[in-house]
């Protein structure tokens, strides 16, 4: 009967006292959003596709066919440095959440929707959104591999792929009037 008794007392006091355990802070963020789309796009984005792209490259002048390619291990150093600045760049824009453009921010890029409309695909459809930026992303393998192996025709060769990457998935979020036109 004791510890009958003494068994309900205990049930008791947990019952009456798990009301009373602190109530849990609201969680802060995993992540800190202080920058949009756009800002990722023309400050990691956009600079550092454009040193893979222009990373090699020939020109016919008038001392004759001038190449261009990294030779030093500097100058491989910067080119990989933006290959691995642009595959990270996609997994910013994909954290949830993040922003097109401030809000109200009128677009001065060759886009035809407003950033509003652009945040209202990608939410319709972030199946699509994920896989093309995975795709973007898988594009840069290629070229960093070419890096690696300081192969500077597979690096130039790895540039239309990234290209198609972001092409493709400019034509379904940034431009699609642009897309039935083709």
């Amino acid at each position: 009967m004791r510890i009958r008794s003494f068994l309900t007392a205990a049930g008791l006091a947990v019952i009456l006292t798990s009301g009373c355990a602190k109530p849990e802070l609201p969680k802060e963020p995993e992540y800190k959003l202080s920058s949009t789309m756009r800002e990722i796009m023309g400050s990691m984005v956009m600079p550092s596709a454009n040193v893979l792209w222009n990373a090699v490259s020939s020109s016919v002048t008038a001392k004759g066919i001038e190449e261009k390619a990294p030779k030093t291990e500097q100058e491989w150093k910067d080119v990989r440095d933006s290959a691995i600045t642009l595959m990270e760049a996609c997994d910013l824009i994909l954290i949830p959440g993040r922003r097109v453009a401030k809000a109200g921010e009128i677009s001065k890029d060759p886009v035809n929707l407003t950033p509003e409309e652009i945040d209202a695909l990608i939410h319709k459809d972030p199946v699509t959104w994920t896989k093309m930026t995975h795709d973007l992303h898988d594009s840069i393998l290629p070229a960093l591999k070419a890096i690696d192996a300081r192969n500077a025709m597979a690096l130039s060769d790895a540039g239309e792929a990234i290209d198609k990457a972001c092409e493709t998935c400019h034509l379904k979020f940034y431009y699609p009037k642009d897309a039935k036109n083709k």
